[in-house]
C-alpha cells in the first residue's frame, strides 16, 4: 500500500490536475491511496468567506460565488460536456455550504469554520475523481471523515487513534485506487473537525499508520525538502537525506514542507516518507527515514512571520520562579496560544507566540494585572538548525534583534 499526498499547488488548475494523472500513470496506482488538499488558494478564500458570515453578511454571497466562478473554470477546462455528473456532483457540495449558512445558529466561530473550511478539500477530491475515472484512472472518492475520528476540539483537533485504525481496518478497501481529503475528520457527533492548516500530510500519515503503508509521498513543486524556503531565502539546496528525529525538529520549528504531526506516525512503524517533485516524478526527492541525520550536512534556515514577542517582568522587581512561569503557561493554554520560543532570566520571562484563536488582547489584560508588559507584534522568529557564525551573521544583518537563543545544534532570533 503506497500514500500519495497532493497539495493545492498540484491541483490549482486544470493543468494541474492533469499532471496529478501524468504523475499516477508514470508511478502507478495500484493500491494507492491518493490524499488531496483544496485547489490553490480555495483555503484562504474560504477563510474571507468565513469571515464575510461573522463579520460582513452583505459579501457573502460575493465571496462564495468567486469561489463557484474559480472551480468551473477548471471544471470548464476538464471537461467537455457540461451535462456530466460532476457539474452536479459540485453543485451538490455549494448548495450544502449556503444551507448550513442558512441553519446554523452557533455563535462559535471555531465550530463554524471547521463545518465549512473543508468544502475546499470535498470539491478538490470530486473534481480530481470524476476527472481520473474520466480518462480511464478508475477510482473510488472516499469522505474521510467516516474514517478519521477525532475530539471536538475545533480547528486543531485530536485523533482518536483507536477508532480511526477500527474504521480504516473495517471499512477500508485497499485492492483499488481511492480518492479522499486531506485536513479533515470527524467528531463523536459527526460535525466535521479539521487537524490544523497543512494538515493533509497529517492525514496521509493516519491512513499509512493504519494501512501499514510501505511508504508516503508528498508529492509538491519543489525538488524535495531544501534547507531554506526559496521564498524568503537565496541559494536553497536540496537535502537528500533527513531522519525522522532531525525532520520533527525541523517541523517542529516551523519548516513549511512537512506538517509537525506528520512524522510520529510514521516513525513508530518506520515507514518511510518521500518529498518530491510532480513536475519531476522521477527525481529521487528527499527521503525521510532511518539512517543520516541529515545529508549533506548544512545550516537550515526556518522563518515565520506575524508573531508576536511578549516580555514580562515582575512588578516589585521579585524574582520569576516557578510558580509565575506555572501561570504565565496556564494562561497561555487558556488563550490557545502556540508557544514558539521561551527565555527567562531572573526578573524577566519573555516567550514568543503565535495567535491563532485572535485571543492576544485578553491574555495582555490578563497578564498585565500581574506583571509589566511589553508586546511586539508582526515580529519574525528566524531558526537556524546546524548553525554556523556566518549563517547567523547573515541573518543579523540589516535588523533589530528582540530576542536572540542559541543551543548546541539550534539558534533562535526574533527580529522587527
Amino acid at each position: 500500500m503506497r500514500i500519495y499526498k497532493f497539495g493545492g499547488a498540484s491541483v490549482k488548475d486544470a493543468e494541474g490536475v492533469k499532471n496529478v494523472a501524468s504523475v499516477l500513470k508514470a508511478t502507478g496506482y495500484d493500491n494507492t491511496l491518493v490524499v488531496i488538499s483544496a485547489m490553490g488558494k480555495t483555503t484562504n478564500a474560504m477563510e474571507i468567506v468565513i469571515k464575510n458570515y461573522f463579520e460582513n453578511k452583505a459579501e457573502l454571497q460575493s465571496s462564495i460565488h468567486d469561489i463557484i466562478k474559480y472551480h468551473n473554470e477548471i471544471l470548464l477546462d476538464l471537461f467537455s460536456n457540461e451535462q456530466h455528473q460532476v457539474f452536479a456532483a459540485v453543485k451538490a457540495l455549494f448548495d450544502e455550504l449556503n444551507l448550513f449558512f442558512k441553519s446554523n445558529k452557533s455563535p462559535d466561530y471555531n465550530y463554524v469554520y471547521d463545518q465549512t473550511i473543508g468544502f475546499g478539500e470535498l470539491i478538490s477530491t470530486t473534481i480530481v475523481s470524476h476527472y481520473l475515472n474520466e480518462i480511464g484512472i478508475k477510482n473510488s472518492w472516499v469522505d474521510v471523515r467516516e474514517f478519521i475520528k477525532t475530539d471536538n476540539y475545533y480547528r486543531r483537533s485530536n485523533v482518536n487513534w483507536e477508532q480511526t485504525q477500527e474504521n480504516i481496518l473495517a471499512g477500508f478497501d485497499t485492492s483499488k485506487l481511492n480518492i479522499t481529503q486531506g485536513f479533515l475528520g470527524s467528531d463523536a457527533n459527526n460535525f466535521t473537525t479539521t487537524l490544523g492548516r497543512e494538515g493533509s500530510d497529517y492525514t496521509a500519515a493516519i491512513f499509512a499508520y493504519c494501512l501499514n503503508a510501505n511508504s508516503v509521498t508528498i508529492w509538491k513543486d519543489v525538488p524535495g525538502v531544501l534547507n531554506a524556503d526559496p521564498r524568503y531565502f537565496e541559494n536553497a539546496q536540496l537535502l537528500h537525506q533527513i531522519s525522522y528525529r532531525e525532520a520533527i525538529e525541523l517541523a517542529f520549528y516551523g519548516a513549511s514542507v512537512i506538517h509537525p504531526k506528520t512524522l510520529q506516525p510514521l516513525q513508530r512503524k518506520e515507514i518511510p516518507l518521500y518529498v518530491k517533485s510532480f513536475l519531476n516524478p522521477k527525481a529521487d526527492g528527499t527521503c525521510v527515514s532511518k539512517g543520516k541525520t541529515i545529508e549533506p550536512q548544512i545550516p537550515c534556515f526556518i522563518v515565520k512571520k506575524n508573531q508576536i514577542l511578549i516580555s514580562l517582568s515582575s512588578l516589585d522587581f521579585s524574582y520569576i520562579v516557578e510558580e509565575n512561569i506555572s501561570e504565565i503557561f496556564g494562561l497561555l493554554h487558556l488563550y490557545k496560544m502556540k508557544v514558539d520560543v521561551i527565555q527567562n532570566s531572573a526578573i524577566s520571562f519573555s516567550v514568543c507566540i503565535e495567535n491563532i484563536y485572535n485571543n492576544l488582547e485578553k491574555l495582555l489584560q490578563h497578564l498585565k494585572a500581574k506583571f509589566n508588559v511589553t508586546c511586539y507584534e508582526n515580529v519574525s522568529l528566524y531558526t537556524v538548525r546546524h548553525y554556523n557564525e556566518e549563517a547567523i551573521d547573515e541573518l543579523e544583518k540589516d535588523k533589530t534583534v528582540l530576542l536572540k537563543q542559541l543551543t548546541q545544534e539550534t539558534v533562535q532570533i526574533v527580529t522587527k
